[in-house]
């Protein structure tokens, strides 16, 4: 049976070992301790919401969201029904339907 020090021993050596390996090097040439930040995504889509304006007074049914998101240039494509909450934050990739309560398309728009 192995003794309380060898155990202690092995594992204080494993949590060590793992610290060892935690986060990136530096990139080459780069001042220790400084890091820098990844760069932001490139736009790949922007939305242009009149293209896809054939979808008002649609069912907002999956293909028919589809078709107005690949219409429109967006990334993705969201419906906000009445009452929904969502966040006001914009999206240029983002294309928003907005439904009544029976599920038509009452407005297109982008963000």
């Amino acid at each position: 049976m192995p003794s309380k020090t060898l155990i202690a021993t092995a594992t204080i050596a494993t949590v060590l070992s793992g610290c060892a390996s935690y986060g990136n090097p530096p990139p080459a040439g780069a001042a220790p301790g400084a890091s820098t930040p990844p760069p932001p995504p490139p736009v790949t889509a922007v939305c242009n919401a009149q293209p896809a304006q054939g979808a008002i007074g649609q069912s907002s049914t999956p293909s028919v969201v589809e078709t107005a998101r690949a219409r429109s240039g967006a990334l993705m494509a969201r419906v906000l029904r009445p009452g929904q909450m969502v966040t006001k934050e914009f999206n240029a990739q983002r294309l928003n339907l907005e439904v009544d309560a029976s599920g038509r398309i009452v407005a297109v728009s982008c963000g």
